[in-house]
């Protein structure tokens, strides 16, 4: 019975471990149609009687500003290009924080970020979590820094029902997401905390802040390199 217990876990591990593998590297090159976080939305709006709003359109990442590939690194993720896919001084800088008992802050990379919303389920629990740690891992392995940036651009919610920078620079700005200057770039970037409550134009005090903040640190950071 024990050996038997054992086959059948290994052969789980296996397929686990050997479809996870194919889908990174299919999504290495492919680009990524649909994202766990679209349908859960959809449902969410189905079931509160909402007309079901979905706006996501692919472009490569040379159509895409660098002003705004630069806006979500100084936003998100300032070491991007450096770490592995974790940044663990910003994670031990989270906890800290969150330990105060004030308002939960994250660490996650723009690695993690793109690892949850293209394989994963939105949550806090550790089983989530451990899945997080391992999709980064392996898409750190298999992807280039410019292809996480690429993903990511493309999948992460920018608004409610708004999913990519093409989408959002149509949303937020009527332009193609090549032509966002940097005030525009920092907007769709200062709303990434919650892209359903703040607005990218038209903006709040409060984002119009983290806006001009945002400006002044990609005019400090310098020329892309992946």
């Amino acid at each position: 019975m024990i050996k038997k217990i054992f086959r059948f876990s290994l052969k789980i591990l296996l397929w686990f471990f050997g479809s996870t593998l194919l889908v990174v590297l299919l999504f290495k090159f492919v680009p990524v149609p649909y994202t766990p976080l679209m349908f859960i939305r959809a449902i969410e709006q189905k079931s509160e009687g909402k007309k079901i709003k979905m706006e996501h359109q692919w472009v490569p990442l040379d159509r895409i500003s660098t002003h705004l590939q630069k806006a979500v690194i100084v936003s998100e993720d300032g070491n991007f290009l450096k770490h592995n896919g974790f940044d663990l001084k910003a994670i031990e800088k989270a906890y800290k924080s969150n330990q105060k008992g004030k308002k939960i802050r994250g660490g996650s990379t723009i690695s993690q970020q793109t690892a949850k919303n293209v394989f994963l389920w939105q949550g806090r629990s550790y089983f989530r979590k451990g899945l997080e740690v391992y999709f980064t891992a392996l898409i750190e392995l298999l992807w280039s820094k410019e292809r996480i940036m690429e993903v990511y651009l493309n999948s992460i919610e920018m608004g409610d029902g708004v999913y990519g920078a093409q989408a959002a620079s149509q949303y937020w700005y009527k332009k193609d997401a090549k032509n966002l200057s940097k005030l525009e770039a920092a907007g769709i970037a200062a709303i990434l905390p919650n892209p359903r409550r703040f607005k990218a134009s038209n903006s709040s005090g409060y984002i119009n802040r983290r806006k001009s903040t945002i400006v002044k640190y990609i005019n400090y950071h310098g020329p892309l390199k992946y």
